[in-house]
C-alpha cells in the first residue's frame, strides 16, 4: 500500500500534522520538514533517454501487469546491486514492493496480531510507527545513542516483557530522524543480543548509499550481510531516496519461507508493483547510471548538510545541540531543557519556517525536546535564512520560558 505524507504521520499527532501540512503549502514557506529529494535533483534526462531508447515491445510491457514478486530483469539487476553490499542474495529471495513502506506493512501483516509486541528504536521512523499502530501492535521504544540502539536498555526491556516480541525494527544507516549510523561493534552486539531468541530483526535501509565521505563507506555494511544464522534478518530497501519517491519502488530480501507468505499478502494488496517504474529502474541499474547519479547526490547532500551545520553554528543560542550526520537527509536537534519543539514550531511557522517536531517520532508520542531538520528538499539558498528564522523562534520560546519561571 502506498502512503501519502499525511498518512505516514503518527496518528497521535494528527492535529500537529494538519497544521504542518496547511502551513507548509504556502509559496513563501521554507520547509525543513520534507524527507524527500528536491525536485531539481531528479535524473530527468537519463530517465527520458532510457524510455525513448526502449524497443516498442518493452514500451508496451511498461503498461501491462507484471509478476507479483517483481519484474524479473529488475530482480536480477537488484541481485547484482545487493551482492556489492555483501548481502546473501543466493540463499534469500527478493520481493519488489510499492515503496519500502509496503514491505514493512507486509511483514507486519505476516507476523503481527492485535496486542502483539513490536520493539523499535526511540526515536523511530514515523511511517513505520503508523503501520505498527494500524495493525494494533503494542510498540515499545528503545533509546539510541550516537552508535545505535542502546544494548543495555534493550536487554532490560527483553527481561521484563510478558511475552516475546514479534520483531525489532531498526534503521541503522543514517537513521531517520536521528541521523546516526550504527557502529560495526553495535551491530554485532545487537545480533548477539537477539541470537537464539526467535525475535525477527527488520532492517530498514533506505539511506546507506548516501554517505558523504568515501572513508565512511565501510560503516554501512548491513546486519543481514553479517550473516548470523541464529538471527533471522529481513532486509528492506528503497529507490525513493536514490532515484525518486514517485517511482514507489522498494524491496525486501528475506528467507524463502518469509518470502512465500509475503508474496501472497502482496498479491492481495495490489497484485503487482508498477511495471512502468520497474522497467525504467531496471534499465537505470543495468546501464550503470545509478552509480554516476549517486556520486552527484552524495556531493549535493554533503553541500546542503555543510550549509545547514554552518547556519546552526552561526545562529543557534547556547544550550542547543545536534549530531552532525555522515550521510542521509537529517539533523536531529536537541533543545535546551524545558523547551518543547511544538512551541518552537508555533513561533517559527508564523515567520514562514516549518520542521517536524520531536514527539512525532516517539513511539509513545511524548518526548518533545528534539526537532528534525531535513536539508534534502529545501533550496540551498534558503537554508541560512530559514535556520536564522528558526533560531529567532527558539530564542523567543526560551524568553517565554524564562519569563514564566520568573513569575512562578
Amino acid at each position: 500500500m502506498a502512503y501519502s505524507f499525511s498518512h505516514m504521520v503518527h496518528s497521535m499527532h494528527a492535529k500537529d500534522v494538519k497544521l504542518l501540512m496547511k502551513q507548509s503549502s504556502g509559496k513563501d514557506m521554507i520547509s525543513f520538514a520534507g524527507g524527500m529529494p528536491n525536485n531539481d535533483l531528479f535524473p530527468l534526462k537519463e530517465i527520458e533517454d532510457i524510455f525513448h531508447a526502449l524497443p516498442p515491445d518493452l514500451k508496451k510491457l511498461c503498461f501491462q501487469y507484471g509478476p507479483t514478486a517483481g519484474y524479473p530483469p529488475l530482480i536480477k539487476a537488484l541481485k547484482s546491486y545487493l551482492e556489492k553490499k555483501s548481502l546473501p542474495v543466493e540463499e534469500n529471495k527478493i520481493l519488489i514492493t510499492t515503496g519500502s513502506l509496503q514491505a514493512i506493512s507486509i511483514i507486519t501483516q505476516e507476523f503481527v496480531n492485535k496486542g502483539d509486541i513490536i520493539l523499535t528504536e526511540k526515536p523511530c521512523f514515523v511511517g513505520a510507527l503508523t503501520v505498527f499502530e494500524t495493525y494494533g501492535a503494542k510498540i515499545i521504544g528503545i533509546p539510541v545513542d550516537e552508535n545505535g540502539i542502546v544494548i543495555d536498555e534493550l536487554k532490560a526491556v527483553l527481561k521484563k516483557l510478558p511475552k516475546k516480541p514479534k520483531f525489532l525494527y531498526v534503521t541503522p544507516n543514517f537513521h531517520n530522524p536521528a541521523g546516526i549510523i550504527y557502529s560495526l561493534e553495535r551491530k554485532n552486539e545487537l545480533l548477539e543480543t537477539l541470537a537464539g531468541k526467535g525475535i525477527l530483526l527488520l532492517e530498514d535501509d533506505a539511506y546507506s548509499d548516501l554517505y558523504f565521505e568515501q572513508g565512511d563507506k565501510h560503516f554501512k555494511l548491513p546486519m543481514k550481510a553479517l550473516n548470523k544464522s541464529d538471527v533471522d534478518v529481513i532486509y528492506t530497501g528503497s529507490f525513493s531516496k536514490i532515484l525518486g519517491p514517485g517511482f514507489r519502488l522498494g524491496y525486501m530480501l528475506a528467507s524463502p519461507d518469509i518470502f512465500d507468505k509475503a508474496e501472497t499478502i502482496k498479491q492481495a494488496l495490489d497484485a503487482c508493483t508498477s511495471n512502468f517504474c520497474q522497467i525504467l529502474a531496471q534499465q537505470f541499474l543495468a546501464q550503470g547510471a545509478l552509480e554516476n547519479y549517486l556520486v552527484f547526490l552524495r556531493k549535493e547532500y554533503r553541500m546542503r548538510k555543510d550549509l545547514m551545520i554552518q547556519s546552526l553554528e552561526k545562529h543557534m543560542p547556547e544550550g542547543v545541540d545536534w549530531h552532525e550526520p555522515k550521510g542521509g537527509f537529517y539533523i536531529w536537534v536537541k533543545l535546551p531543557a524545558g523547551i518543547r519543539s511544538k512551541n518552537v514550531f508555533r513561533e517559527s511557522v508564523k515567520k514562514g519556517v516549518v520542521f517536524v517536531t520531536g514527539r512525532t517520532f516517539d513511539p509513545k508520542g511524548k518526548g518533545d525536546r528534539f526537532l528534525r531538520l531535513s536539508f534534502a528538499n529545501v533550496p540551498k539558498n534558503e537554508i541560512d535564512k530559514g535556520i536564522g528564522i528558526l533560531a529567532e523562534a527558539l530564542k523567543k520560546t526560551m524568553t517565554k520560558r524564562d519569563k514564566f519561571n520568573t513569575i512562578s
